[in-house]
């Protein structure tokens, strides 16, 4: 029973305060041993040895056990909080499990890719026949002629769903999601549940493929085994960004497009504001756009000015976006289990301008300053970009709906194994050892 507790649940990621400040002070100090001993011995998709038995392996009382318990001498601990924004548990405790077996799948195919064409083909005849799954695909991927004009395509393609993006809601309607693609075709799953996510399995058919996984030469065993429940998961955290804008002049909204063209998702009208909010799983970019003048933004930190930005703009990214636009910009990079938000400048006009880690739970909000030569411009994950003027607002702090991805061994080793592969971390040709030994001296 204990073990079950470990296991985490697709439709119930949050953990109650009461097992998450569970305290050795108030409760029987056996009860807590007895918990806090082993991990479930459940194998990996890769087969990997299962850890060994209770006897060998028991965690010590952590903020990174299965049920995190901070205790200050013999009689103070942590004041239990129901507004716990994150759990923090032993990556390696967590696991997926259906409480119904899943019928549903969506598979995000990269658009424009004829490479993916025939792993397409084989994976959704697959879904469809061998394990009799409903399949969800995007409208404009079956417009691909080559897709369009396959007659021994044609009986499989009759019984897919299709939807539209930013048309379409099937955020209850899909038990799980296969990405066939590059980190870009995780990046555009995510954007497609604004609230809970059903775990991914992301296969590596782009360029970089650091947060893709898998493989496709045994995508059979491998998809198997996920609907069997047998897969660790790693939790990646999202931003819950609030853009709030100075309504400046009358724009009617007529199936989610507005005049100017710009799609915008969940948008709300106070008076004499437009208030947009996004799920963003990399980070968000503040840059001055096409201007010629530095970038003149103010960060606050929970209502208070932390600093003021000059330079080409900040990028604000969750651990996962640490090893994307902010690597790139000189910022250190996170394990996506770590709970932090991180802010980078982009190129400041200061020698002490250095890259941050905040807690997760804090609130940051960006405006222009009062004295900004120029506007400013934002993007999510790359995408909507807008303008932003004097009297706007951005609003960021840590997303309650992760992202959990399926990995192919633990969350551990798939993280080194991408560093190690994609970005080439730490790669230098090895220094000689001595041909004689020194004498003493």
């Amino acid at each position: 029973m204990e073990r079950n507790r470990e296991k985490l649940c697709t439709s119930k990621a949050d953990v109650s305060s009461e097992s998450a400040y569970h305290c050795s002070t108030c409760h029987d100090d056996e009860e807590w041993s007895n918990m806090s001993r082993g991990r479930a011995k459940s194998r990996s998709l890769s087969a990997s040895p299962a850890l060994g038995s209770t006897k060998e392996f028991r965690r010590t009382r952590s903020l990174h056990g299965p049920c995190p318990v901070t205790t200050f001498g013999p009689k103070a601990c942590m004041l239990q909080n129901p507004k716990t924004i994150m759990h923090i548990q032993d990556p390696a405790s967590q696991r997926l499990t259906w409480n119904k077996p899943p019928k549903s799948v969506l598979v995000i195919k990269k658009i424009r890719d004829a490479s993916l064409l025939q792993p397409f083909k084989e994976l959704c005849v697959y879904l469809t026949e061998e394990n009799n799954m409903i399949v969800y695909v995007e409208k404009k991927v079956l417009e691909d002629p080559a897709i369009a004009n396959d007659e021994n395509f044609g009986p499989v393609k009759k019984k897919f769903c299709t939807f539209r993006e930013d048309y379409d809601d099937i955020s209850n309607q899909i038990d799980f999601i296969i990405c066939l693609g590059g980190d870009g075709t995780l990046l555009y799953a995510s954007s497609l549940f604004q609230g809970s996510v059903p775990p991914v399995m992301a296969f590596h058919l782009g360029s970089l493929g650091f947060l893709t996984p898998f493989n496709f030469e045994n995508f059979q065993s491998q998809v198997t085994q996920v609907i069997e429940g047998n897969a660790a998961l790693v939790l990646r955290s999202r931003l819950k960004v609030k853009v709030v804008k100075e309504h400046r002049e009358k724009m009617t909204v007529q199936n989610g497009i507005e005049e100017n063209g710009v799609v915008s998702t969940n948008i709300e009208k106070e008076v004499g504001k437009q208030v947009m909010q996004y799920q963003v799983l990399n980070e968000v970019v503040v840059d001055r756009g096409p201007s010629s003048y530095l970038s003149n933004v103010d960060v606050f930190l929970d209502g208070h000015l932390i600093t003021t930005v000059q330079g080409d703009g900040v990028i604000v990214s969750t651990p996962t976006g640490s090893t994307a636009y902010a690597a790139a910009a000189g910022a250190s990079m996170i394990h996506p289990n770590v709970p932090a938000i991180m802010i980078t400048p982009i190129c400041p006009h200061s020698l002490s301008f250095r890259p941050i880690v905040v807690p997760a739970g804090v609130e940051l909000k960006i405006m222009l300053s009062p004295d900004a030569r120029n506007t400013a411009w934002v993007s999510f994950d790359g995408r909507k970009r807008q303008e932003i003027c004097h009297g706007d607002s951005i609003s960021i702090t840590t997303s309650c709906y992760p992202l959990p991805s399926i990995c192919f061994r633990d969350p551990v080793s798939d993280w080194f194994e991408s560093l190690a592969e994609c970005l080439h971390w730490n790669v230098r040709k090895k220094q000689n050892n001595f041909a004689v030994e020194e004498e003493e001296f």
